[in-house]
């Protein structure tokens, strides 16, 4: 597999690029909004909450808040703890280690739930079904195209998703038919059909290096994209980044339709868009319905303000 910037030995490397205003800007270039995608929106009155990340000692601890418990991953071995991700609710995290193991950690403990999965470039991160019962993973392979394989949360039975060229920060969408991942050359992003087993680069990315999110019917993504002269980086969870999102079968690009910095971008299982926007002392997050139209904010702990956010539940 292919990267634009090669990852060097154990080293986690997390770089937060700066917000233009120029980016910002480019997010209104159609009158579509971005959470007009998925079935009807729940109640405002929903509980909205992150999952936060932060790199510590050469690990990773994962917590859902506020007042979540923290689930840590140490860095064991002394190799680099970057293909992970959290459950849907937070309080697991799946994580891949040198061996090319497939772990389940919780509070309650840390479990091997499939082997052979690949290593070695932190965006090779596995996935969490929306209902956190399954996780899919890039298999081990000497191609430029991964394998895709899935796997219950607790183990069983491994099953063959297809292959992509889209390997890097899986995101899947809440329906099971779609997961999104970016080349690990960056150049474009890519979609692979569960239920066909196919996969198809989608239009309008030319080029990036994170996939944050995917609709839940998986039309639209929101993505991170960079410049033609700008480094590809490790492919590390970046801890905030400026979203973009695409409509998957047009390329279009659709508005996010907040004001201030956002910093990432999520969608939820019912198709509503949280959106994280910078603050002074605290960042919120701002849930728009489907037509794009606000219907809560949420005021992040100030404890969470410089950490990463790998989701949001609600």
């Amino acid at each position: 597999m292919k990267y634009r910037t090669l990852v060097a030995g154990a080293a986690l490397v997390v770089t937060a690029p700066a917000l233009s205003a120029t980016a910002q800007a480019s997010a209104g270039t159609t009158a579509t909004t971005a959470s007009a995608a998925g079935p009807a929106a729940a109640p405002a009155a929903a509980t909205v909450r992150g999952v936060y990340f932060d790199y510590k000692d050469g690990g990773v601890r994962v917590t859902a808040g506020p007042g979540g418990r923290a689930v840590t991953i140490p860095s064991g071995d002394g190799s680099f703890v970057g293909q992970f991700s959290a459950s849907p609710d937070g309080g697991r995290v799946a994580w891949i280690d040198a061996k090319g193991r497939l772990h389940v950690r919780s509070a309650a403990g840390d479990k091997v739930v499939a082997t052979g999965a690949a290593y070695g470039g932190p965006c090779m991160t596995p996935a969490w079904s929306a209902d956190g019962r399954r996780i899919a993973f890039p298999r081990r392979g000497d191609s430029e195209a991964a394998t895709v394989a899935a796997v219950g949360a607790s183990g069983g039975r491994v099953t063959v998703l297809g292959r992509t060229l889209g390997v890097c920060h899986l995101a899947w969408s809440a329906d099971g038919g779609t997961l999104a991942g970016y080349a690990g050359d960056t150049v474009g992003v890519h979609l692979l059909d569960t239920r066909t087993h196919r996969s198809r680069k989608a239009p309008g990315i030319r080029l990036a290096n994170h996939v944050g999110s995917v609709s839940p019917d998986g039309r639209r993504v929101v993505v991170r994209t960079i410049s033609a002269d700008a480094p590809g980086g490790d492919g590390s969870w970046p801890v905030w980044y400026s979203p973009s999102i695409y409509d998957t079968m047009t390329g279009k690009k659709i508005a996010i339709p907040v004001k201030g910095s956002a910093l990432s971008a999520h969608y939820l299982r019912d198709g509503r868009l949280a959106v994280r926007v910078k603050g002074a002392s605290a960042n919120t997050i701002v849930v728009l319905d489907r037509s794009g139209k606000e219907v809560r904010r949420v005021t992040e702990p100030a404890t969470a303000r410089r950490l990463g956010l790998l989701g949001v539940t609600g």
